[in-house]
């Protein structure tokens, strides 16, 4: 049984899952853009940048990819791979907190499973990056920021996949998670 695939070429499969992360709820406070995707990790592949903005201020940014490849991918233990990448600034003195990490990789798994995103396969890491001020530069003190850098073969529809990434931005750049049974109103801003 061959893969069928759209006049372009494209599989359906592919293009039925693309159609689902464009229609993925994201919390209101995410704006997403479609984004050049990457050509040479998978036959197919889409990609979208995110940013978490309240009023003025821009407290997070991520990337959301989805790869496709018809024939399977050993280490993927399946045809589709999401990537993601998402940082926002931490307070300095969170960033010593030396469980940071282990609880930045808790959110992204604890994301999925609320929105039933379910999956195999994950890997990724999370890294701390802080940077103090010295000399004339002491007065701007310190920052720091926590990047969660992920992939996992999703099992299930695409949509709450991105969902969850959209929480996870969101949860990194200290916003409450919303309550149980509350639906994200669309955002005006950026593409939905």
């Amino acid at each position: 049984m061959g893969v069928r695939k759209q006049q372009d070429g494209t599989p359906a499969e592919f293009a039925a899952a693309v159609e689902q992360i464009r229609h993925a709820q994201l919390r209101s406070e995410v704006v997403a853009d479609e984004m050049p995707a990457p050509q040479r990790i998978a036959p197919h592949s889409y990609a979208m940048t995110g940013d978490v903005v309240v009023g003025d201020d821009d407290l997070g940014t991520g990337r959301f990819i989805l790869l496709h490849d018809p024939a399977g991918n050993d280490a993927w233990q399946g045809t589709f791979r999401c990537v993601t990448f998402a940082r926002a600034d931490v307070d300095p003195e969170m960033a010593s907190d030396p469980v940071l990490p282990a609880v930045g990789w808790s959110w992204l798994i604890e994301a999925l499973e609320t929105l039933g995103a379910e999956h195999i396969a994950a890997s990724g890491s999370v890294t701390v990056v802080r940077s103090e001020a010295f000399g004339t530069m002491e007065e701007d003190g310190g920052d720091a920021q926590l990047e969660v850098r992920a992939s996992w073969t999703p099992i299930s529809a695409k949509g709450p996949h991105v969902a969850a990434w959209s929480d996870l931005l969101c949860t990194l750049a200290g916003l409450p998670p919303l309550v149980a049974g509350v639906i994200p109103l669309p955002n005006s801003r950026g593409q939905r």
